[in-house]
């Protein structure tokens, strides 16, 4: 009869080590630690989770940087972030926010580590359902700038974005509402109303491209398929720490 005071030996599953660089805002870094772990813990079973390291910023100077549309001093701070997680063993990043992948060539180029990259992981999930004409929602560098929109346009799809107004409403709501952990009915009224106009005109479906809308909208608020970057972006940060159990 086996010791019953004796622990069997773990089931040894070699994981990669995901650098995450977060806080921008933390409402949705959360969001990114629980879905990622989830996701081991379906796929290895038992008690297992991820291996991964976090560097939280504090968001508020960003903020301010990004209004100053210093996006080379923002460009710093991320790549000494990553910098951080390469010492401390991480042998991947992801950077969880849509926005500052506006940055992600000086990330990778400081720290010489791959980069999931939340549009690229995205455009190969409207591919996947076979949708060619997306709505694409987030703040405003992120419908409007090229480094996100442009993205998407060369890997083949047709990207529709909200009117003036439409844009500043939903930017409104990311900044001063889902950043500081407020989720308004009303809020979620609007971002509803625009969704449907923009279906009305011909997208196929909506990209959540702020890490935050997810906590304000889900599929059963939208008439056409929904794109939740947070919760693909996690998915493939999944795919990449397992990648060696495959």
């Amino acid at each position: 009869m086996p010791n019953s005071g004796q622990h069997q030996s773990p089931t040894l599953c070699k994981q990669n080590t995901l650098g995450i660089i977060g806080g921008m805002s933390w409402e949705s870094t959360q969001t990114y630690y629980r879905l990622i772990n989830e996701g081991v813990r379906e796929r290895l079973g038992g008690l297992h989770s991820a291996e991964l390291l976090i560097h939280s910023l504090d968001f508020s100077p960003i903020e301010t940087l990004q209004m100053q549309g210093d996006w080379d001093a923002m460009g710093d701070i991320l790549a000494d972030s990553g910098l951080r997680l390469k010492q401390a063993g991480a042998t991947g990043l992801l950077i969880a926010t849509n926005t500052m992948h506006k940055v992600a060539d000086a990330v990778t180029k400081a720290t010489g580590l791959p980069l999931i990259h939340i549009a690229d992981a995205t455009t190969n999930a409207i591919k996947q359902a076979g949708l060619t004409k997306i709505a694409l929602l987030g703040t405003q560098f992120t419908m409007t700038q090229d480094f996100y929109k442009q993205r998407l346009i060369d890997a083949g799809l047709s990207v529709m974005i909200p009117n003036d107004r439409e844009r500043e409403d939903v930017h409104r709501i990311i900044y001063d509402e889902l950043c500081q952990g407020q989720i308004i009915d009303a809020s979620r009224q609007r971002y509803i109303q625009i969704i449907k106009r923009l279906a009305e005109n011909g997208a196929q479906g909506v990209i959540l491209g702020c890490t935050e809308i997810g906590l304000l909208i889900s599929q059963a608020d939208s008439p056409i398929p929904v794109f939740d970057t947070t919760v693909i972006h996690a998915q493939t940060g999944v795919d990449f720490l397992l990648a060696q159990n495959a």
